[in-house]
């Protein structure tokens, strides 16, 4: 019995020494399950964070397609309107004012008197000029009765040729002298024609700037003009037209003008001539137009709204202002390519319409538009598409739009008042 108890104890030993084994084991193989499933599940969660990182780091934007506009489109610019004629009235001599008979806004005709200059020093000196004239006609006379009869004793060899020359030149310096006075007293005589101030044409008086007793210094560099005269029975209108549409502005292209102190009432226009020439400071053509008046109804120095009928050979595109990125490389505008890359492109501006800007060349009326764009964007940078949050109009949504979109444009920009500034 004892014997077989030492039996079994070896047994029951190697047996333990198995099962403490096995756990072992067991327990490094769950340990290995547990590392591998911790590492897996860091890894998965590692991934969806950056996934989500990207995502979460993809730019969102808004796009819309560009939208057209017509071949024959209205040019809308500011104007200014100036008189046909208009005149600052100068004392051409000295004086004090001895009357005026025009105010302002008398219309007067050519030739007729404004005021009259009272001038005591050009009298004295006309006086003067007039003694001075007497008495150089008399010396002259004088000189060549002298003249005369030495002529005749020289021709009898009674004096010397010399003498007979030297009375020859005294009457002929006498004459020139006699000469000199008689125009010294003209041009006297025409300075106290200038006492009387006429009207150079028929106008009507804008302005007086003096009254009577004021004293009158004559020329332009002694102040303000006694009078300004304005010939106003035809305006006209001047206009800056951007570069762009300078090749089809052209003398006899018509026009609607508008006033704001007539917003009722439009008037035909006809442009009249124009400059041929840039200016290179704002790239615009300077235009004129002359507009009737002959019952007066308009003044000059009034603000004009010109709309120009443009006739044009194709059509252009429109997008919204707030596409518009301004940057050192010039004008561009973001679009978006079907790999959902931002692609840069330079375009040509053309009119301004206060939401919508023309588009003269340089995009494609199937591009996508970035609405909006960011600071940060640039060519290459991938986006993400916003869906659209109604289906009227892709603009609807954009910011900045107030509710409008491109299309909901085009119906009222022809009255958008495009200020150039000019392009």
């Amino acid at each position: 019995m004892a014997e077989t108890d030492q039996t079994d104890d070896p047994r029951r030993k190697e047996r333990l020494r198995k099962r403490a084994r096995t756990v072992v084991i067991i327990l490094v193989i769950v340990a290995v399950l547990a590392a591998i499933i911790g590492i897996t599940v860091r890894l998965v969660a590692r991934s969806h964070l950056k996934q989500r990182t990207a995502a979460d780091a993809e730019v969102t934007v808004t796009t819309i397609k560009p939208t057209r506009s017509q071949a024959d489109s209205e040019l809308v610019l500011p104007g200014n309107v100036v008189a046909y004629m208009e005149a600052p009235i100068y004392a051409r001599t000295s004086g004090y004012l001895k009357a005026w008979y025009t105010d302002i806004g008398a219309r007067v005709h050519k030739g007729d008197l404004l005021a009259e200059i009272d001038t005591p020093e050009v009298d004295r000196q006309l006086d003067q000029a007039q003694a001075d004239l007497d008495t150089a006609s008399a010396n002259s006379h004088l000189a060549q009765t002298t003249n005369a009869r030495w002529q005749g004793l020289a021709a009898k060899q009674a004096v010397s040729k010399q003498d007979a020359d030297e009375k020859a030149g005294d009457a002929a310096a006498k004459g020139a002298a006699e000469a000199s006075a008689r125009q010294n007293l003209k041009r006297l005589q025409d300075l106290k024609d200038f006492q009387r101030v006429v009207a150079p044409f028929d106008g009507i008086v804008t302005a007086r700037n003096t009254d009577v007793g004021a004293l009158i210094n004559a020329g332009q560099a002694s102040g303000a003009a006694l009078f300004m005269l304005a010939d106003i029975h035809v305006l006209r209108v001047y206009a800056q037209v951007p570069e762009a549409y300078a090749a089809a502005t052209r003398a006899g292209l018509p026009a609607e003008l508008h006033f704001s102190e007539h917003p009722n009432d439009s008037y035909a226009a006809q442009t009249v001539r124009t400059s041929h020439a840039l200016d290179p400071a704002s790239r615009t053509l300077q235009v004129e137009l002359q507009l009737p008046n002959e019952n007066g109804e308009l003044y000059p120095g009034a603000y004009a709204e010109i709309h120009f009928k443009l006739p044009s050979s194709r059509e252009t595109l429109r997008v919204p202002s707030n596409t518009i990125l301004v940057l050192d490389t010039g004008i561009q505008i973001a679009t978006v390519d079907p790999s959902h890359a931002i692609k840069l492109k330079n375009v040509t501006e053309g009119r301004d319409f206060g939401q919508t800007i023309e588009i003269l060349g340089g995009l494609d009326a199937n591009d996508s538009v970035v609405v909006n764009p960011p600071d940060s964007i640039e060519d290459g940078l991938k986006v993400r598409i916003a869906p659209p949050k109604s289906d009227k109009g892709n603009a609807s949504s954009a910011p900045g739009q107030k509710g409008q979109g491109a299309q909901g444009n085009a119906s009222g920009e022809s009255k958008a008042q495009t200020r150039e500034s000019p392009l």
